[in-house]
């Protein structure tokens, strides 16, 4: 999909899981999404176990974390779709959504990180891997995180928590 005036929000826009799955994050409409790029052999490659633990205490009650592997950062994601989604539920018991690697910078970023560049400005796009963005109950991109902010840190919780409570 193009980023033109007719994209709305972050519910125009679809991952594909390691099954060739459309993973459409209209699909999550009334939750609240964590998009996070990743990668297996990055300094931040640990905050897995923390996106785990914040998936298991808030999954009730309404939030969805998908980790996006990207190989745009030090070639710190090497391998193949098969040997991601095998890293991550033996190394870190994964179990909210990875889909299929893609690139999240450049001309060949995904489209939803050319949204969010263009959508949140040029210091919101990612700078390295676990990069995060948090999207709203109706689809607004509503705020970033870089690499260094931990999953569970205050400044994420209390988003999540604010988010979480706000009804449509």
């Amino acid at each position: 999909m193009s980023i033109n005036a007719s994209t709305n929000n972050a519910y125009d826009f679809s991952f594909e899981d390691s099954k060739n799955n459309k993973i459409a994050l209209k699909d999550y409409k009334d939750k609240v999404v964590m998009i996070v790029n990743t990668a297996s052999k990055c300094g931040f490659t640990n905050q897995y176990a923390d996106l785990e633990k914040l998936y298991k205490k808030y999954k009730d009650k309404g939030l969805v974390i998908i980790a996006v592997p990207s190989n745009d950062f030090a070639n710190q994601e090497p391998g193949s779709n098969k040997d991601i989604q095998e890293f991550c539920k033996i190394n870190y018991g994964v179990t909210f959504p990875v889909v299929k690697k893609v690139p999240v910078k450049g001309n060949d970023a995904h489209p939803f990180y050319k949204y969010a560049r263009e959508k949140l400005g040029f210091f919101a796009a990612p700078k390295w891997n676990f990069h995060k963005y948090l999207i709203d109950k109706n689809g607004n991109l509503v705020d970033y995180y870089y690499s260094t902010t931990s999953p569970m840190s205050k400044k994420v919780i209390n988003k999540i928590d604010n988010l979480l409570k706000v009804s449509n």
